[in-house]
């Protein structure tokens, strides 16, 4: 479903093993191109299936459908309550995730019958010190680092199926309403109260224990560093949805305003890994000049077209390594116009001997690692009419503003050990020093 209306029909094939989507008559010739470039609705076909894609990436689902499964944290609080009903996650299929999610997830698709969840009401206020104790308990019964959510904690159990299990990512996070004045929490997954916003809510100080993880360990401090990032970005041009700090104790959890909402309107969303299929668990098998080319063949405008190059950039000297397909997302409104989504999860990441973030996953000029300014200059070919000298201008608009980290993170009262750590990391002489 879309906006009130029937889009078509998810099947899973079980003697063939592959799932099935087929448009409904009235929207293939009426309705708009959800997923123009691999599903348009001009396509000679009633059927697509798509049996190449990665099974780890795409549980089998055209790109569009699995965008909507949760990741990590969400897949964690969806095996918690499949635990509580008797159920082994293994066999709870693609498509039962999706009834699970229902009305409730990320964009403006929304999938029937949707299974019911009797503990998630979404009316009531929520108290944060339940939801992070709840959040931590799905982690260490995830990783065995403790026992099953204790039966007597209902109340935290309802609080988190109730804001976690739609949230994309692999950081425990929390999909909210709050009020102007940040007093009230409400579930995010539900239309809002009046004088309520939809906003994404990044817990501080829960920890993740499995060693093979980028987060493992405690990211206490994570959320004043994504803060930091955000005012770098935006400094620097870069489109975002505002984004704040929610103090609460030692804590300060990072909360940013959802983009796939206007008061309870819902906003159509794909990620470049849903919208080109382009896998983001295949790091280097996808570059920023395919991403120009995606944002051509959906008709995205030239000043989006240097939002993309200035994000590039940004990331570059920023060292944002985790610049995955995933990370970049187009929106869609009832006019069918697609537009470039803001920028979000601008971050530092970088961690050597990593398979993901040791160098970008997104490659530019044939790299992933070893940079000059040329080779930055060597994308801005992408865009039509844009001289060397304008793109000069955004490499030192980001240059300058991300040599300021030190001053700013101070400010936020980053900790010491990340602040240097990240300075240490920051690309701040493409022009002169050695590839980096």
């Amino acid at each position: 479903m879309l906006w009130g209306r029937q889009v078509g029909t998810l099947m899973y094939d079980r003697s063939a093993g592959v799932y099935r989507f087929g448009y409904d008559p009235d929207w293939k010739e009426n309705g708009l191109d959800i997923a123009p470039l691999q599903m348009p609705l001009s396509a000679r076909r009633d059927v697509f299936e798509f049996t190449s894609l990665n099974p780890e990436t795409y549980k089998g689902l055209p790109g569009c459908f699995a965008d909507i499964l949760p990741d990590d944290f969400g897949n964690a609080v969806i095996n918690a309550w499949l635990a509580r009903q008797g159920r082994a996650a293994a066999t709870f299929s693609s498509v039962e995730r999706l009834l699970y999610t229902g009305s409730r997830g990320m964009g403006a698709l929304e999938f029937r019958p949707a299974i019911v969840r009797d503990s998630v009401q979404g009316g009531e206020s929520l108290e944060l010190d339940t939801l992070i104790d709840t959040a931590q308990r799905v982690l260490d019964e995830r990783n065995r680092a403790g026992g099953p959510l204790a039966a007597d904690n209902n109340q935290g159990i309802s609080s988190i199926f109730q804001v976690g299990s739609s949230a994309g990512g692999a950081r425990p996070k929390a999909v909210v309403a709050l009020n102007r004045n940040r007093t009230d929490i409400r579930s995010g997954q539900v239309d809002a109260p009046e004088g309520y916003e939809h906003y994404l809510l990044k817990f501080d100080g829960v920890v993740e224990h499995r060693s093979n993880s980028e987060i493992f360990g405690d990211p206490k401090g994570y959320g004043l560093m994504e803060y930091t990032y955000y005012q770098m970005a935006t400094a620097a041009g870069i489109n975002m949805e505002p984004c704040e700090i929610l103090e609460d104790g030692p804590r300060a959890h990072f909360l940013t305003r959802r983009f796939d909402r206007k008061a309870n309107h819902k906003i159509h969303v794909q990620t470049l890994c849903a919208i080109a299929h382009a896998d983001y668990k295949r790091p280097g098998q996808f570059s920023y000049e395919e991403l120009f080319q995606v944002a051509r063949r959906l008709r995205l405008s030239r000043i989006e077209a240097l939002e993309i190059y200035r994000r590039m950039v940004f990331n570059v000297v920023a060292r944002n390594q985790d610049d995955h397909t995933k990370n970049f997302s187009f929106l869609m409104e009832r006019d069918g116009k697609w537009r470039l989504a803001p920028a979000y999860d601008v971050v530092y990441s970088y961690k050597p001997g990593s398979p993901w973030v040791e160098q970008h996953n997104l490659s530019l000029n044939g790299k992933r690692s070893g940079f000059h300014q040329e080779d930055l200059l060597a994308v801005a070919s992408q865009i039509g009419n844009f001289k060397e000298r304008d793109a000069m201008d955004i490499i030192e608009q980001c240059t300058d503003v991300v040599s300021r980290w030190r001053s700013m993170a101070s400010e936020n009262a980053v900790p010491a050990a990340l602040v240097d750590e990240i300075e240490a990391n920051l690309r701040l002489d493409l022009a002169g020093q050695a590839a980096v």
